[in-house]
C-alpha cells in the first residue's frame, strides 16, 4: 500500500479525528486545531497554549478538548469550558482522549516530565458526563493513543514504552477491568491507533516510520512505510476506508516547534473500513 500526500507545512500532527466530513488534528508545534478537507484545504478552528493537546467529540457533535491537566468543552461561539480538572491524579501533562457511545471520556499522562525526566508509569483515567473523575488503570508504560471498538466493551491502548497494544474490558457503568495484552509488538513502538471493522487496529510507530495493521489474535497483517516518522493514524473518508497519516520528521521532543514544518497528512486506501463510533 503507498500513501498519498493530502497537506504539508504542519509542525507535529497528532489526535486525528475524522468528523463532519473532515480529518480534525492537532498541530502541537504551531499550537493550533485544525480541519483538513480531501483536498488538503486547512481550517484553524482555534489556537492552543499546551503541549501536548488532543480531542475527541461527544455523541452529540460536541468537542471535548484535553489540555495541560483540564478537560473543557467547546461551547457554540467556538470557546472553550471547563469540565474537569485532573490535577489531583497528576499534575504532568495530560496525553491522549477519547469519548465512549455515552458520552463518558477516557484519558491518559505518561506521568513524568519528558524529555528530561526519570520514567515512571503512566495514568488512565475516565471522566464522566457531569465532570466526575475516576482513576481506572495505573502502571502504564508511556500511554499513546486510544481507540473503543464498536461493540464500546473494550478499550485498547497504546503503551509505547511497552511495545504492546492493552486492552481493557469496559463495564456497564464505564468502569475498566480485564486487562490483557491485545497485542505483544517487540520492536515497535505503538503510538496514535485506530478500530477498523473486522476488529483489528492500525497504529502509528515513529522510529519504524510506518503504520501497522495488527489483527486481534497478534498477526501483522498490512504495514504502510513512509519516509519519516508516523505519529498517529485514522480511519475516515466518505466509506471509512482511508487511512489517514500523521507523519514528521523527529528530532526528539525538544524540538517541537522549532524546526521546519515537516509535518505531512497522508492517505491510504485500505480494504477493511473504520468500525464506526460504538
Amino acid at each position: 500500500m503507498e500513501a498519498r500526500l493530502v497537506a504539508e507545512g504542519l509542525q507535529l500532527g497528532e489526535s486525528p479525528r475524522w468528523h463532519d466530513g473532515r480529518l480534525h488534528l492537532s498541530d502541537w508545534g504551531a499550537r493550533r486545531l485544525l480541519a483538513i478537507d480531501d483536498a488538503g484545504r486547512a481550517e484553524t478552528l482555534a489556537t492552543i497554549d499546551a503541549i501536548p493537546f488532543s480531542f475527541d467529540f461527544l455523541p452529540d457533535g460536541r468537542m471535548a478538548l484535553l489540555a495541560g491537566t483540564t478537560v473543557s468543552i467547546r461551547r457554540p461561539d467556538g470557546g472553550f469550558a471547563r469540565h474537569a480538572d485532573l490535577t489531583h491524579l497528576s499534575a504532568k501533562p495530560w496525553n491522549e482522549i477519547v469519548a465512549d457511545a455515552a458520552g463518558r471520556l477516557y484519558v491518559n499522562t505518561i506521568g513524568f516530565d519528558f524529555p528530561g525526566g526519570d520514567f515512571r508509569p503512566g495514568l488512565v483515567a475516565s471522566v464522566a458526563s457531569d465532570g466526575a473523575v475516576r482513576l481506572e488503570a495505573e502502571d502504564v508504560a508511556f500511554p499513546n493513543g486510544m481507540a473503543i471498538d464498536a461493540a464500546g466493551t473494550m478499550l485498547v491502548l497504546a503503551e509505547s514504552y511497552a511495545s504492546r497494544l492493552t486492552a481493557f474490558a469496559i463495564g456497564s457503568d464505564g468502569a475498566l477491568g480485564a486487562r490483557r495484552a491485545f497485542a505483544e509488538l517487540p520492536g515497535f513502538h505503538p503510538d496514535g491507533i485506530s478500530f477498523d471493522a473486522e476488529g483489528a487496529v492500525w497504529f502509528a510507530d515513529v522510529p519504524g516510520r510506518c503504520c501497522v495493521r495488527v489483527t486481534p489474535d497478534g498477526t501483522i497483517a498490512g504495514r504502510i512505510d513512509v519516509d519519516r516518522g508516523c505519529f498517529a493514524c485514522m480511519l475516515g473518508g466518505e466509506d471509512g476506508r482511508t487511512l489517514f497519516i500523521l507523519a514528521a520528521d523527529w528530532q526528539g521532543p525538544q524540538a517541537i516547534g522549532r524546526t521546519g514544518p515537516t509535518g505531512q497528512v497522508l492517505a491510504a486506501r485500505v480494504a477493511v473500513p473504520h468500525a464506526g463510533r460504538p
